[in-house]
């Protein structure tokens, strides 16, 4: 509670202050409306009885600041903020809309994976989260209380668990986690559960048990405690046990006058309640043990017939009750459901402070028993049910509590009969002569609190929707400042900037080191597939555009695959391990697409070829080591291997030891440098990567990121799938037609020669230089012929920028461009019209840097 802080709200039209802390229930106790809303059947006035979930009555349709709306609220699990409105609902006809239109109320999902969830954060639930913690140190331990104001260490406050399935799955309702969301549904998968959810006051039923100020004992000692307020000012209280002695001792010390404690064990009870023209107590009838009867003048009238363990989650999971006559309540038999789900505390029917308990269930009518004095002895409030609704029942021939249930609605309402389902169960054994056990009690469906449809539907998007994917080498980026960017799931290093460089210039400097010394690269999210079968040659030729069964074993070979329309759907390079056996690599972004591309044809057209194909993208991890000081490092890395050129060439691979680990190394480049990819199993994925740091710290070795990949290749013209494709670019169009076979077929060879596909004018890759060498195009800019007329709607294309960049090493600007029959259009002067100006450029081959690949084999130096 913030003493200090006044909220403003508004109850039924009226205009209310509370604290900051409050719950609606409490603020209402302390403005002094004890009566929030008519029973749904009978019309009676009605007040606050708990303090939770529990609470039968106090109904309300809540108005959020934000503009959204939500009905069938508790008041009690409302927490109170500037700006609410509330309305009591009456009970019966429809609900009404509130300022109509569209609600905007906004809810998210979350996903949590623990090996320990605590539900309850109670004394008994912090102390099982601790325990685990100390248990397993590192371990996951959530801890969700349903009480918006509850603390601990960890705890996740205003989440109410809504059931447990298979499996250890548990969701759970968040309430107003923040200002910008109305509510949050979570997902959890637990190794373990400990249910601490603690136990629900009971009443006793006597004649006129629903006025406003007949409250549980409980509910009274927490409005005082959690928030400061009185619920009365002159107080009996009824009970047969020992937990009211705490209540007693918290009504004096607030100063609240308790005028008797009618106790059930010493032969007391209360037969009956007055009440005022507006139906608030006014007074208690007392049957005093010797046979008198005396009315009591009070406002307030705190009933504990007992505690019923929380148990609806265990039952959820399969668990079962038992009826323990020391406490008059059913508890878990803690001999099921299974090993990972426990109940401690008060949900185990370990109540404190309970002491000697009479069974109390029920004071028969001052008249003595009839139809019409059951009357008004209410055991489920919120349904308006009472005991002759049950005599009716049973004397139909019901006798199975579900039977009971529906035909009286009892334990029907919003509550689901938290506080009459045992008290049910015990009048209803009395009545047929049978013990309470062999009754039982109703079964408990999730989920335990109402929740909307709007929270069931809750939206995924963002972080909590995809699963992100990283590295091995992740801690590393992090703890040195890497930039990242998303590729797919995967979060990948997008540039290493230091202190004080902008993304332009630390881009610049690793571009610099690759290729003047030597940089290296986390390339293991590239997707990573292995081929193995007696036929795998055959099934690569017939996938990708050129041959790989003619591949040597030790050799590699870049590749194009192209869908059945002939457009290119990936590239790649494949390495032959051994004669029925190959290792594709695809890009980042594909590699879940061509897995699936390589199981339908194997599938539904090819089902005689004897090819399995695996993903093996997370089982290792891929370290690239670029630049003309590469072989310096690489042999460093591998004293046991040659890593000449003579007997290491271009497009090879070998088995080795690397840094300590065995591995393959690879003589692959994506930036026309000498280069080197270092693959290890993933667990050895970081050690491999600190290593080639420490080894390459006398060459200056720096990391570098996506965007400097994508400079070192664009100033190769190395295409990117999906950055200079879009669905319909043929290998012809790229400039890699010598990779189409015209000895064998592939899919997509047919369409290759449709007349579309060879046209001369179709959209050709192609270099760009801006005429002004410090202008950087922006990608997706569009190109126009010269004399094009820029007032005149709609100009024509000519083609449109895929990826532009500053080089450090051509000095300039400089873009790569699909443009209409590019390549007869080379030397040709283009423009592109932006928004403030149109720049003037050059069209140009598409390779800008060392075309003569004297830099791959690191013969030339800097």
């Amino acid at each position: 509670m913030d003493r200090a802080r006044t909220v403003n709200f508004e109850f039924d039209g009226r205009r209310l202050t509370g604290l900051a802390g409050d719950s609606l229930a409490s603020a209402l106790l302390a403005n002094g409306l004890d009566v929030v809303g008519r029973s749904i059947y009978h019309d009676r006035p009605r007040g606050i009885v708990a303090a939770g979930p529990e609470e039968p009555n106090a109904l309300v349709q809540v108005a959020w600041p934000s503009g959204a709306s939500e009905p069938m609220l508790r008041a009690t699990t409302v927490a109170l903020e500037d700006g609410l409105r509330a309305w009591s609902l009456a009970g019966h006809g429809r609900l009404e809309t509130v300022d109509g239109g569209i609600d905007a109320g906004r809810f998210d999902s979350r996903h949590a994976h623990v090996e320990v969830l605590v539900i309850g954060a109670g004394r008994a639930g912090r102390a099982a989260a601790a325990a685990a913690r100390l248990a397993k140190p590192g371990e996951r331990v959530m801890l969700i209380d349903s009480y918006p104001t509850a603390t601990g260490d960890g705890v996740v406050a205003g989440t109410t668990a809504l059931g447990i399935y298979d499996h250890g799955y548990v969701t759970a309702v968040q309430r107003r986690p923040s200002p910008q969301t109305e509510g949050r549904l979570w997902h959890v998968r637990a190794g373990r559960i400990v249910v601490a959810t603690g136990a629900i006051e009971r009443p006793i039923v006597f004649a006129d048990n629903d006025r406003p100020g007949v409250m549980l004992a409980g509910a009274a000692a927490t409005y005082i405690d959690r928030y400061g307020v009185r619920p009365g000012e002159r107080a009996v209280i009824f009970t047969n046990n020992g937990t009211t002695d705490a209540v007693a001792a918290t009504l004096r010390r607030a100063g609240t006058e308790l005028v008797e404690t009618v106790d059930f064990r010493r032969g007391e009870t209360v037969v009956g309640t007055r009440g005022d023209d507006a139906g608030r107590l006014t007074g208690v009838d007392v049957a005093r043990a010797d046979g008198t009867t005396e009315t009591v003048a009070a406002d307030l009238l705190l009933v504990s017939g007992g505690w019923n363990p929380s148990v609806a989650l265990w039952t959820h999971a399969g668990g079962r009750l038992r009826y323990d006559p020391a406490i008059s309540a059913f508890v878990p038999d803690q001999r099921g459901p299974n090993g990972r789900i426990a109940v401690v505390g008060a949900a185990a029917g370990e109540i404190e402070g309970l002491g000697p308990i009479v069974p109390a269930w029920v004071v028969p009518p001052p008249g003595g028993p009839s139809e019409d004095g059951w009357a008004k002895h209410y055991l489920d409030l919120g349904r308006d049910a009472t005991i002759r609704d049950l005599h009716r029942a049973l004397d139909a021939g019901l006798e199975s509590i579900e039977h009971l249930k529906r035909y009286t609605t009892i334990g029907t309402g919003s509550d689901q009969g938290k506080t009459s389902g045992v008290v049910t169960s015990a009048i209803a054994a009395a009545i047929l002569g049978q013990d309470v056990g062999a009754v039982g009690v109703p079964t408990y469906r999730p989920p335990t609190v109402p929740v909307s449809f709007a929270q069931l539907a809750a939206r995924d998007r963002g972080l909590l929707a995809d699963p992100i994917r990283v590295t091995s080498i992740q801690p590393w980026h992090a703890a040195n400042g890497a930039v990242f960017e998303d590729v797919g799931q995967w979060k990948r290093p997008h540039h290493f900037p230091r202190p004080g460089e902008t993304v332009d210039e630390a881009v610049r400097r690793e571009c610099e080191v690759a290729r003047t010394s030597v940089a290296m690269m986390d390339a293991s999210t590239l997707g990573k597939i292995d081929v193995q079968g007696p036929d795998s040659g055959i099934f690569l030729d017939r996938v990708y555009t050129n041959t790989f069964s003619t591949l040597k074993v030790g050799s590699c070979r870049y590749g194009l695959m192209c869908r059945a329309d002939g457009m290119v759907l990936d590239d790649g390079v494949t390495s032959r391990l051994a004669d029925d056996r190959f290792h594709m690599t695809t890009t980042t972004g594909n590699a879940a697409v061509v897995l699936d591309h390589l199981e339908e044809w194997l599938q539904t057209e090819w089902p005689e070829l004897r090819v399995h194909a695996t993903s093996v993208t997370e089982q290792w991890t891929t370290v690239a080591v670029v630049g003309p000081q590469a072989r310096a490092v690489v042999s460093r890395l591998v004293p046991d291997l040659d890593v000449s050129q003579a007997a290491f060439p271009f497009m090879t691979w070998r088995e080795a030891v690397i840094a300590g680990t065995a591995g393959r190394v690879f003589r692959i480049s994506f930036s026309g440098e000498l280069a080197y990819e270092l693959n290890v199993p993933t667990w050895h994925g970081l050690a491999l990567w600190e290593a080639v740091l420490a080894a390459g710290r006398a060459f200056g070795i720096t990391p570098y990121g996506t965007q400097a990949m994508h400079v070192l290749r664009a100033e190769k013209a190395y295409p990117i799938i999906g950055q200079e494709t879009d669905g319909t670019v043929t290998p012809q169009d790229l400039g890699l037609g010598a990779l189409v076979s015209t000895k064998k077929d592939f899919i997509g060879r047919r369409s290759h020669r449709r007349p579309d596909n060879l046209r001369p004018d179709r959209k050709q890759l192609v270099g760009v230089l801006p005429v002004d060498p410090a202008f950087v195009l922006p990608e997706g800019a569009q190109l126009v012929a010269p004399d094009a007329d820029l007032g005149r709607i709609p100009v024509p294309m000519l083609g449109h920028i895929t990826s532009s960049y500053d080089s450090a090493a051509l000095g300039r600007s400089f873009a790569l461009a699909l443009v209409k029959g590019g390549r007869e259009r080379i030397g040709q002067t283009v423009l592109a019209p932006l928004v403030d100006r149109t720049v003037e450029a050059v069209i140009t081959e598409s390779v800008l840097f060392d075309p003569e690949n004297a830099r791959r084999d690191g013969v030339a130096q800097p």
